[in-house]
């Protein structure tokens, strides 16, 4: 059995395969299309650290927030959906590239049949053994190629978008663990004003009684503990709600075991950037690599809408063994062989061909559109937080003295009310603005936080993690 001649050929057409051209266009980069520093002064000491560099452990120092994210990073459902889909387009890539070798199938066979012929009817037997590759498109002109790279960006991106899933879901932890501890202190507060406002009601309602206050004040002083009332039934269904937010991110009940909480006051969160930042670090994120991994596979799209153009060229080829007996199946005078190479040309196909390429070259385009889009809305939602980081410092400082001042007017109420200088009217109006201040001040703290949160997320930090 003599089967070089075939394989000869077929590897010099691999050979020939592995050498053709590609009519992707060459990949270029747009310009970047915002200024190229970010805002802002000098924000730490810490020079040179980036977000991206820096862990979430180290970020965040609360060991129960710490517990928390990483039962988020192992069991949070949206995170794990994102996974799997990465697992999908890995395995999508692996099916879109196997194409450019051929596929080798083996087969054995035996078939008897009964013909009538001129001399009468007759039976006949044949074994049959092969090798062989069935209709492979030899890529000459690219198109399974480009085909493949499209299916590569496509995975790449799917892996920065989960990334980028994992860094949210670091940042939503953190958010909503932040806005647990805030509702807690403003409940804190809310009881304690509501604990003031029933000895107020108690005793205005005994010196009414007694005929020393007025119906005025016994009624003004029910409308303040009333209004109490009614802030500590908001303050506790906020504080479930934010309860039941922590469980949906970190995937189940939090266990009874988890570290001590800290006071919003004691959270402390590095800075995450150093000063006189420049925007093309910003191209790390991995919403913007997504978005250029997808411009990326539009560009390899227009490759492969190209090559359809051109001739197809298949190639059948088997070479095996063939025997009326199974016992002379491999004598050395029963090889066969099979070598059949097809050429398809498109002639007219009615525009199918040139509006596929068409609708390859405008989708690379909307995918130009949108990878321009991510680098300004990265760039808008880091100057966003800068610009929070220079200014949340000052406003927190405001509205502290604002509360002494408020302490103050409260205590001077009080007196004067008490010396009989000033109605009840007066005390509950101090009354409430103190309320009022010292829930700006927990207010204004928790949107300080979160602003330091936000940066470091929008910076890209939280993929990393360090002990």
């Amino acid at each position: 059995m003599r089967t070089d001649k075939p394989i000869l050929a077929a590897t010099l057409l691999l050979v020939l395969a592995m050498g053709g051209c590609s009519f992707a266009p060459a990949f270029t980069r747009p310009e970047s299309p915002v200024a190229a520093t970010l805002p802002g002064e000098a924000l730490t000491d810490q020079a040179g650290v980036l977000a991206a560099e820096l862990g979430w452990r180290e970020f965040f120092a609360d060991p129960r927030l710490q517990a928390i994210i990483e039962m988020a990073l192992t069991n949070n459902r949206d995170l794990r959906e994102t996974a799997l889909n990465v697992e999908a387009f890995q395995a999508q890539y692996r099916i879109q590239r196997a194409p450019l070798l051929p596929t080798v199938d083996g087969g054995a066979g035996y078939v008897k049949q009964r013909t009538l012929g001129p001399g009468g009817h007759a039976t006949s037997e044949a074994y049959q053994a092969s090798v062989g590759v069935t209709a492979w498109e030899i890529d000459f002109f690219g198109r399974i190629r480009s085909l493949r790279d499209q299916a590569l960006e496509e995975y790449l991106a799917m892996e920065e978008n989960r990334r980028s899933a994992h860094i949210s879901l670091v940042a939503e932890v953190a958010r909503a663990y932040l806005t647990w501890l805030a509702d807690r202190q403003l409940l804190a507060i809310t009881e304690d004003t509501a604990a003031n406002e029933q000895s107020s009601y108690d005793l205005i309602r005994q010196r009414y009684d007694e005929g020393v206050a007025t119906r005025i004040d016994l009624a003004q002083a029910q409308t303040g503990l009333q209004t109490a009332r009614a802030n500590l039934a908001q303050y506790r269904r906020l504080l479930e709600q934010d309860e039941n937010l922590l469980t949906l991110l970190a995937g189940g009940p939090l266990p009874d075991d988890l570290p001590p909480r800290t006071d919003l006051t004691e959270q402390a969160l590095l800075d995450p950037v150093p000063a006189g930042l420049r925007s093309d670090l910003l191209l790390q994120r991995p919403d913007i690599m997504a978005a250029e991994h997808t411009l990326r596979a539009a560009n390899a799209s227009i490759g492969a809408a190209r090559a359809a153009f051109f001739p197809a060229i298949s190639l059948t080829a088997d070479a095996g063994v063939i025997s009326a007996e199974a016992s002379n199946l491999f004598d050395g005078d029963s090889g066969s062989w099979l070598f059949a190479p097809t050429l398809r040309l498109p002639i007219f196909t009615g525009g199918r061909l040139s509006a596929q390429l068409d609708l390859a070259e405008v989708r690379k385009e909307i995918a130009v559109t949108r990878y321009e889009q991510a680098i300004q809305t990265a760039f808008r939602e880091t100057a966003d937080a800068l610009a929070g980081i220079r200014t949340f410092g000052e406003q927190l400082q405001a509205e502290e003295l604002g509360l002494q001042a408020n302490q103050t007017y409260y205590a001077l109420a009080r007196e004067r009310y008490d010396q009989g200088v000033d109605s009840y009217l007066v005390v509950l109006d101090a009354q409430r603005s103190l309320y009022r201040a010292r829930q700006s001040v927990v207010v204004i703290r928790l949107a300080r936080l979160v602003n330091r949160v936000n940066l470091y997320k929008v910076l890209g930090g939280g993929w990393q993690e360090r002990s």
